[in-house]
């Protein structure tokens, strides 16, 4: 880890844009420590392992058609810095495409320092991600393990490395089942993105598009979570206690980051999301939650959400 070298990359962002992307990646290497990457074969062919058992068991409880992305990597965090990196860029290159600022060159400089600040942060706390790689040129998916991160973290926890680490792959496999269920949910994903993005870039904001978006990422979390109580082969209700300590006994610094980052509402959209499938699945079972992912008219509205038997009632279920 380099502060200098990552500061400088930052005071050094060049070019006509408004974000130097390439100054970022080397400004959020630079700043993290990639962690070790010393994976034997056995430990490979463990986490290939928990995968193919994630799929089978979801794919049984959930009654879901689903495969898992061909790209499976084990990664450290610049691995994952280096894959995400370009995710941000794609987010953020429609309102760069209308910005316009008095000082360029300040500006590219602060906003480049952000971005890197950002990517950084996640890169140092993310465990596990399936990625459906929004709005890129291709329809490819993929699957990542921040090893150092699960293994710090098992550690902090005090629980066991290799059933940590497959709870990490239960979860992240659930993901890879909505999007492998439901086609349409990328593409649903993508044109929520670009009207909100859009009408950013042009000064205003689209409540509507930001509240289907976050309606459909508090779906997409509460059925992970359903399938996760339904599909995990063992007790796990430690490691989301423990975990959940974890976060509440970060520091002030540490909780602003995550509250400016979203990470706070992406725990509001699990606990919402959850409860709105624990009523449909015990008023029906989990294969009536399944429903959600046959078409978008089917997806619950915000209101809907807090309200599961006008969502039942209007599917006829």
């Amino acid at each position: 880890m380099n502060l200098f070298r990552s500061v400088r990359a930052v005071t050094g962002a060049s070019g006509d844009g408004a974000v130097d992307w390439d100054a970022v990646v080397e400004a959020a290497r630079a700043s993290t420590d990639p962690g070790p990457l010393d994976v034997s074969a056995a430990e490979r062919e463990a986490y290939a392992t928990d995968v193919r058992d994630a799929r089978t068991r979801i794919r049984s409880i959930g009654d879901l058609t689903f495969d898992v992305p061909d790209r499976i990597e084990i990664q450290n965090r610049h691995h994952w810095i280096d894959a995400n990196a370009d995710t941000f860029r794609r987010v953020m290159q429609p309102v760069e495409s209308h910005t316009t600022v008095a000082i360029p060159g300040v500006s590219r400089v602060v906003n480049t320092g952000t971005m890197s600040f950002m990517l950084a942060f996640l890169g140092r706390n993310v465990l596990g991600q399936y990625d459906p790689l929004l709005l890129a040129d291709s329809n490819d998916h993929a699957l990542y393990f921040v090893r150092p991160n699960i293994v710090d973290v098992a550690d902090k926890l005090d629980v066991e490395y290799d059933r940590f680490r497959r709870w990490i792959a239960f979860h992240e496999v659930t993901h890879a089942a909505e999007f492998g269920a439901a086609p349409w949910l990328t593409d649903h994903l993508e044109a929520t993105m670009d009207d909100g993005i859009e009408a950013l870039s042009r000064g205003t904001l689209d409540r509507e598009a930001f509240e289907e978006l976050d309606t459909t990422m508090t779906v997409v979390e509460g059925y992970a979570e359903l399938l996760m109580d339904h599909a995990f082969d063992g007790e796990y209700a430690d490691l989301r206690a423990k975990l959940d300590a974890r976060r509440q006994g970060r520091g002030p610094l540490a909780r602003f980051v995550r509250r400016t980052l979203g990470l706070g509402m992406k725990r509001r959209q699990y606990e919402r999301g959850k409860a709105f499938f624990e009523q449909v699945a015990e008023q029906r079972d989990v294969e009536t939650a399944s429903v959600v992912w046959d078409r978008p008219e089917n997806l619950p509205t915000n209101d809907e959400i807090d309200d599961p038997d006008a969502w039942l009632r209007r599917l006829n279920l």
